[in-house]
């Protein structure tokens, strides 16, 4: 069984395992969003193949275990999960927890890097009316995401003059600032008062967010049916 929390907008809900970051899936209800997390747990378990975590994707519907809900922002309308679960409000951190954390992100980047130099030189389907990144664009839109993820969570964003360099800076920052916020290191609140991401709740989105874009580039390049 799967614990599960639903994250409900007005336009989309996200669908989103409590115990494996990154397994979150959107749709324009919450059983369409549920009937895609299911069918995504397979290609979540091959972005975790070789980690030895022991993720077993569910068979049904019946395997995922609603256990919240949550009003959605405007964040989730626009395509992003913005609303943290309960666990996640919890700001300690064990090191059990925070090892399987590191290895659930780095074989998200591994999975996205992997994809990336697999689309090389293919071309990147559009939407209806021509919209969509380019491959080299979704990179760009990483790395500008995860310098958000860091100042949300009150780390210093790295600086570096290359594309390739910046990424790498990236993960070594938000590694370190995972490590630093789950031993409490980190204040709970900005020097302007507004609270700061959990350790937990910054797992889950860097690797929400790097996954997720790791797929739409596989179904953009028809690598993945």
């Amino acid at each position: 069984m799967h614990d599960v929390y639903l994250e409900c907008g007005k336009k989309r809900t996200f669908a989103g395992s409590l115990d494996w970051p990154g397994w979150c899936r959107p749709g324009p209800n919450e059983a369409e969003a549920l009937a895609a997390l299911l069918a995504y747990g397979p290609r979540y378990g091959s972005v975790l193949a070789g980690t030895r975590l022991g993720f077993v994707a569910p068979k049904g519907l019946s395997h995922l275990t609603v256990v919240e809900r949550l009003p959605g922002t405007a964040t989730t309308d626009f395509g992003a999960p913005g609303v943290p679960p309960t666990v996640d409000h919890d700001r300690s951190c064990d090191a059990v927890t925070l090892k399987r954390f590191e290895k659930i992100l780095r074989a998200g980047w591994r999975a996205f890097d992997e994809t990336v130099n697999a689309a090389r030189g293919k071309k990147l389907s559009t939407g209806p009316r021509g919209g969509g990144r380019s491959l080299d664009g979704i990179v760009k839109h990483v790395i500008d995401a995860e310098a958000a993820y860091l100042s949300a969570v009150g780390w210093k964003v790295p600086r570096a003059a290359a594309r390739a360099e910046q990424l790498a800076a990236n993960r070594e920052a938000i590694l370190e600032a995972l490590k630093a916020s789950a031993a409490g290191q980190i204040p709970a609140q900005g020097p302007r008062g507004g609270a700061r991401w959990s350790a937990r709740y910054f797992a889950r989105r860097v690797t929400w967010h790097v996954i997720a874009h790791a797929w739409e580039i596989q179904r953009r390049t028809s690598l993945h049916a």
